[in-house]
């Protein structure tokens, strides 16, 4: 059975204000692919993360995120496209005045959710996918970091997304820590839901093999393993 394309970028160039970061980008990502950003610091990862979510514009080339139009996209589409992936943030950017299970309902309540009796059980669900299904009542504060960043997947899946974009999801974390967020993410890939991942950390590359897209040069190109000199051999 052919897979869907949930990411499509032809000839894209992605610019962070007026500045050129990224040129000629042709990339298609499909749905159940476990796909890693790769590149140093300014190379243009989160860039063009941004670009796919729409929090920055593109205006070069052409480009469909879950069958949105990016370059044809209005403002007032914008948290309709949203709805359609999930973002995870390194730095979680959780309401810390609201329990794990309020910043999930405030999700559901932001994205036009009605029933709450529907709202439980998604939120229960997700949860329980994610393993916090005990911690619905805890404030953020009182999880631990890996915890927290849990939360943040189990946000990001709530209103059962296409695709994840997930900046640097490990990057606060300690490595066993981080092991439990990469098996949990490849589990979400199985599952049916496209992940992609920027990240710096070769170590789990190469313990959690996926595709690798590397940023350099002011463009992006496909890896077919992480070279040695990556991993500091």
């Amino acid at each position: 059975m052919n897979k869907s394309s949930v990411i499509q970028l032809n000839n894209a160039s992605i610019f962070q204000q007026n500045t050129l970061v990224l040129s000629s980008v042709n990339l298609e990502i499909y749905e159940s692919e476990f796909i890693y950003l790769i590149g140093q610091t300014g190379s243009g990862k989160s860039t063009l993360l941004k670009t796919l979510y729409a929090d920055l514009n593109l205006t070069q080339g052409d480009g469909r995120v879950a069958d949105f139009n990016l370059h044809q996209l209005k403002t007032n589409q914008i948290p309709f496209l949203r709805r359609k992936i999930g973002i995870v943030f390194q730095d979680f950017q959780l309401l810390t005045d609201r329990s794990v299970y309020e910043n999930l309902y405030f999700v559901l309540q932001a994205t036009d959710w009605k029933n709450k009796a529907e709202m439980d059980s998604r939120i229960n669900e997700v949860l329980e996918m994610v393993g916090l299904d005990t911690k619905s009542f805890k404030m953020p504060f009182e999880l631990s970091g890996g915890e927290q960043q849990r939360l943040v997947i189990a946000r990001a899946l709530l209103n059962k997304p296409a695709v994840i974009l997930a900046d640097e999801p490990t990057g606060n974390l300690d490595p066993e820590t981080s092991n439990g967020i990469m098996e949990l993410l490849h589990q979400i890939a199985k599952n049916g839901t496209a992940i992609l991942m920027a990240t710096h950390d070769y170590r789990l590359i190469s313990k959690y093999p996926g595709r690798i897209i590397r940023c350099e040069k002011g463009t992006i190109s496909e890896m077919a393993m992480l070279e040695e000199k990556l991993m500091g051999n």
